[in-house]
């Protein structure tokens, strides 16, 4: 098995294909509204990750209905995830966010993911989706936006917090029994090769679920834009990404999950995205390239527990 994907690890749990629902509410960011600042980071666009949402003005009941119909008129699926997609599902208040999570639990939802940041989750809303889990049946994740492990590239891409509070986060997702899965963006041009080989390190030693791996694309009217019109930022070649990428997964432990290898973008605000090549690809060549090299996800997973030692003075 090169790496353990998404779609293998839902058909093992259960027994089927599922596929992911998109969700759209009203959420919103604190790094936009000005609690830690106005600007957002700076590769994020103003409809965030949601430009195939559909409006949040419609319910989470007719969302769920009307993406389950299009799934189910082109797919055989009976289950489906109910996935908040869209900017930082926990910052809204906690009434308002219990409301939209029992509302996402349909007779064929399977299981409720929500993207949020680590700075926007908190033992409160946690224990909500804890009882949500154990009384719905219903199993829950939390993904996390982290993009990069190195703490001077996250304070360039304006995130507005450090690794400090990602791990807070994980720890209190895990504590509760929920699932967590870690965005990372592996080709950031202020990251090298030894900073993407430690983000993998440090998921894997935290007992990160699952990972969802990104390209840096850049989007018109952001930050990242001006940046790179004026020449101070340019994107790795797809070679350098293939290499990140397979590197990133041989750090990695064996058993977290890889929802995908590579992101998306809206086409026609993009200045950047991919290389303009599809997104299927550049995966494919990404297989090829551990198929052809012999490597595959957890090839150096050998750094916990004492590894070091092992062998030498312990016994």
């Amino acid at each position: 098995m090169l790496y353990y994907k998404f779609s293998d690890y839902l058909k093992q749990k259960y027994g089927e294909k599922v596929y992911k629902l998109p969700i759209n509410i009203p959420a919103g960011c604190p790094n936009r509204d000005g609690t830690i600042s106005r600007t957002g980071c700076i590769f994020c666009g103003e409809e965030g990750a949601g430009f195939e949402c559909l409006p949040n003005s419609l319910s989470v009941s007719e969302q769920l209905s009307r993406n389950a119909g299009y799934i189910s008129k082109n797919y055989k699926s009976g289950k489906f995830i109910a996935y908040f997609q869209n900017y930082s599902n926990t910052y809204l208040p906690l009434e308002s966010f219990k409301k939209y999570i029992v509302e996402a639990c349909a007779d064929n939802v399977a299981a409720i993911y929500i993207s949020t940041r680590p700075d926007c989750i908190n033992d409160k809303y946690l224990d909500f989706l804890s009882h949500v889990q154990f009384s719905r049946g219903v199993d829950i994740v939390i993904e996390l936006g982290l993009q990069t492990v190195n703490y001077h590239t996250l304070k360039r891409l304006n995130r507005g917090h450090l690794l400090a509070e990602f791990i807070d986060a994980v720890l209190r997702i895990h504590g509760k029994g929920l699932g967590s899965c870690a965005h990372y963006i592996v080709d950031l041009p202020m990251d090298s090769m030894e900073d993407v080989a430690e983000g993998a390190r440090i998921l894997s030693a935290l007992g990160v679920k699952q990972v969802k791996c990104h390209s840096l694309y850049i989007l018109k009217g952001t930050v990242l834009e001006e940046m790179y019109t004026r020449h101070e930022i340019s994107p790795v070649t797809m070679e350098e990404y293939m290499e990140r990428i397979v590197t990133f997964l041989e750090y990695l432990a064996p058993d977290i999950v890889i929802q995908r290898l590579i992101g998306r973008a809206p086409r026609e605000r993009s200045l950047f995205c991919n290389w303009n090549t599809s997104w299927w690809k550049i995966r494919d060549k990404v297989e090829e390239k551990m198929e052809r090299e012999g490597r595959y996800q957890g090839k150096r997973f050998n750094y916990l527990n004492g590894e070091a030692c092992l062998g030498q003075f312990c016994i």
